[in-house]
């Protein structure tokens, strides 16, 4: 089994793209999980499934055009600034390491994270092309940051 979380605030804009995409995602053979601000709330869940794969989805701001997205490796995420969450994804990956057989992070840069506004069309856009990409399984082929 594969697990796809989204993470993002769905009031602050572009923030909202992993829940989007985990609310437009079906594939067969996966569970998705909309964790919103919280994805250590859900790390009972992941821990009882052991999934062979994790992917988080998340809004970063990684100095890219609105848009684009790229895997972001364990050793660069300090580097990276994430959404409005509690705990830092690093700190969420390494608890969960033992738990499942591959953690894959996926930042979408944002184009505005204005409280109140909608998903900007370049961030939708993008949105809508990595849920293709997952359902063909083509997430190795996303580029790293």
């Amino acid at each position: 089994m594969k697990i796809l979380m989204g993470v993002g605030n769905e009031l602050r804009g572009d923030d909202a793209i992993g829940i989007y995409v985990a609310r437009n995602f079906r594939k067969e053979g996966w569970k998705v999980i909309l964790a919103g601000q919280v994805p250590e709330d859900f790390t009972s869940e992941i821990k009882r499934y052991r999934p062979e794969l994790l992917v988080i989805v998340d809004a970063a701001l990684m100095d890219l055009n609105p848009g684009e997205f790229r895997r972001v490796p364990e050793d660069k995420i300090p580097k990276v600034a994430f959404s409005t969450h509690g705990m830092p994804l690093s700190f969420l990956m390494e608890y969960l390491r033992d738990y499942v057989g591959k953690i894959i992070l996926i930042g979408i840069q944002p184009k505005s994270m204005e409280f109140g506004e909608g998903l900007s069309e370049e961030v939708k856009k993008a949105g809508d092309k990595l849920i293709e990409l997952l359902k063909r399984e083509g997430y190795e082929n996303i580029l790293s940051l």
